[in-house]
């Protein structure tokens, strides 16, 4: 499968002409450059697994579980197939492993099918994922921003988003329906603006 990216160029530089402030943490964060994930069942079963785990805990589990299938991209049907002890013993949690198998339900049963949400709005594939027994509004947000590719995603209940814009605008960390009118400027790219929101946390000059 051919690798694809994100990189917004010329959305970042439409952003900077309207915001004094974004130009500043662009010129020091640079340019955004993310491989985006397939759209497949493989890639929402591992942003469920990684869902609030430290990076390398949530790695070396996926790693167990995806090395129990012979494919790199996990047919639904034969997730389904498994014991919840062998998902267990790969480090899975019951609550994953309950979402997990909820996911292939539908696409098994035809409910939605993840390799066609490009050619679906934001908000139909919101609801779609959603329906996911432990998939919500901010995991859909996440498929629809780093395997979609999709411009203007807000992420308000981020709080990495959150803190970031307290950051950014020398505030204090706004509610997410604070947050949610101060994204309004910057449609129809607020993907830029989340990733920025995302990164000044590590920036020197913003610290």
């Amino acid at each position: 499968m051919a690798r694809r990216y994100w990189r917004p160029r010329k959305a970042v530089r439409e952003l900077c002409t309207q915001d004094e402030r974004l130009a500043r943490l662009v010129a020091d964060a640079g340019y955004p450059s993310v491989e985006l994930r397939p759209s497949t069942f493989t890639s929402i079963a591992r942003a469920i697994t990684y869902q609030q785990l430290a990076g390398a805990a949530a790695s070396a589990i996926w790693g167990r579980v995806a090395a129990l299938f012979p494919e790199e991209e996990i047919d639904p049907a034969a997730f389904l197939r498994k014991r919840d002890t062998t998902y267990r013993k790969a480090g899975l949690s019951g609550a994953k492993t309950k979402s997990i198998r909820d996911l292939a339900r539908h696409i098994e049963d035809g409910v939605f099918d993840p390799e066609h949400f490009h050619d679906m709005a934001d908000d139909e594939i919101i609801v779609a994922l959603t329906q996911v027994w432990g998939i919500g509004p901010w995991s859909a947000q996440m498929h629809l921003m780093f395997s979609l590719g999709r411009p203007d995603v807000w992420p308000v209940l981020d709080l990495g988003v959150r803190q970031g814009w307290a950051k950014f605008a020398d505030s204090d960390v706004p509610s997410d329906k604070e947050l949610q009118v101060l994204g309004e400027p910057y449609r129809p790219y607020r993907s830029v603006l989340a990733w920025y929101m995302w990164c000044i946390h590590d920036v020197e000059a913003w610290t």
